[in-house]
């Protein structure tokens, strides 16, 4: 039987973010980049007003006051998008709307709230000093400045800079396309009819959600009936669009067990076992000429979740680019008694949270292995070591985190 580590390690071997590609900005969302972006130009590419306003010289309006304002002819009128038309000069004014081109010879502006809003003449009652409401060339990125470097994962606040600097366009290694099959001739579809022996199908729809979670693409298939021929035909199928392929169900010692039946002589998928609870049957290998990963995870919901969790997940971060594949992990504080089988790695699903400053963690509801409402109500996995079999109340433990990373 292997460990926890032994089996992620055996997973984790050879993988490698995919291939880069060229998307749009918007296509970029989510994904991670592939290449380092400097600035073209700088931002801003001008000297710019920050508000609505009138340019002007400081000595023109340095005693300017309520009672005393200083009256300046309006000489110009500069929308955004535009330039003046002449410089300014001594005594007058240059009207100007936040993000014009600062006009030669200002030497700050004037917000309008602070005059009477003229347009031929205005009236300025406040005092101003050189510089104020400029927004100056590169004052924000510099020419040359790296504004994104590569494996930056692109959310809205990464993509603004990018486009500011005129990049529609970026490399990034795409989202891996998985796909999503469960199996077993007792599964119905969601919402499909029940009848007694058949079950709707969870795993399914949690897998598809986990992996679109992950940043991947879940292509989901299913639910496939306890049939060789059939199962070998859908996944043969499958192949031309999948990045890598989860299953689900079949890969314990029964006589149905149609996944291990197959996938047995197909590629170099290997069935293990690892010292772990929910989770112990698990399957690792490859399909195809392409060599597409293939995991066969176990059938009860709660351990294929898990295993998802514990196995899958970094793979697919990896395939994303992304530095940081694993969920993180907080030391936190055990609120009851909990128990855990001799030689395996317990990730017991519980609730996390900060009770006066630290993390306090409470295993939540029953832990059996198909009890999908503890796993509702949980947002945390304890984990406990192989050699721990009983845990009391204070505790420290370890804990991975399912709401972050």
């Amino acid at each position: 039987m292997r460990t926890v580590e032994e089996h992620l390690q055996t997973v984790l071997a050879g993988v490698v973010p995919l291939s880069p590609i060229d998307v749009t900005l918007q296509d970029a969302r989510g994904c991670v980049l592939a290449e380092s972006v400097t600035a073209p130009w700088p931002l801003p590419p001008f000297d710019n007003a920050s508000m609505d306003g009138y340019a002007v010289r400081v000595a023109d309006v340095n005693a300017a006051s309520d009672g005393k304002p200083a009256v300046l002819d309006v000489i110009d009128d500069v929308p955004a998008g535009y330039r003046a038309s002449q410089a300014l000069r001594e005594g007058a004014a240059i009207r100007i709307m936040t993000g014009a081109p600062i006009p030669e010879g200002t030497e700050a502006v004037i917000p309008v709230e602070w005059t009477d809003a003229g347009t031929e003449q205005v009236r300025i009652n406040r005092d101003v000093q050189a510089g104020a409401h400029i927004r100056l060339r590169g004052d924000d990125i510099a020419l040359g400045q790296v504004v994104a470097t590569a494996g930056t994962v692109l959310g809205p606040r990464e993509i603004a800079p990018l486009a500011a600097v005129g990049r529609g366009r970026v490399s990034v290694h795409p989202r891996p396309r998985v796909v999503v099959l469960s199996t077993g001739s007792e599964l119905v579809e969601p919402g499909g009819t029940l009848t007694p022996g058949l079950i709707a199908d969870s795993n399914g729809p949690t897998i598809a959600a986990a992996v679109e979670e992950a940043g991947a693409i879940a292509f989901r298939v299913g639910p496939v009936p306890d049939d060789p021929e059939l199962m070998l035909s859908v996944l043969e199928d499958q192949l031309v669009r999948a990045d890598l392929i989860i299953t689900t169900g079949g890969v314990s010692a029964g006589a149905y067990d149609t996944v291990k039946a197959v996938l047995s002589t197909l590629g170099t998928v290997e069935f293990t076992k690892v010292a772990m609870q929910p989770g112990m049957p698990q399957g690792h290998g490859t399909l195809g000429e392409d060599r597409t990963p293939i995991f066969t995870l176990p059938g009860n919901p709660v351990s294929a979740y898990v295993s998802f969790e514990v196995f899958v997940r970094p793979v697919l971060r990896r395939m994303l680019g992304h530095s940081r594949i694993y969920r993180p992990v907080v030391r936190a504080v055990l609120s009851e008694p909990l128990t855990s089988p001799a030689g395996k790695r317990q990730f017991a699903r519980a609730d996390l949270r900060v009770d006066e400053g630290r993390y306090v963690v409470s295993p939540a509801g029953g832990q059996g292995s198909h009890m999908l409402g503890a796993l509702s109500q949980s947002n945390a996995l304890v984990v406990v070591p192989e050699e721990v079999t009983e845990l009391a109340a204070g505790s420290p433990v370890a804990v991975l985190r399912l709401d972050e990373g």
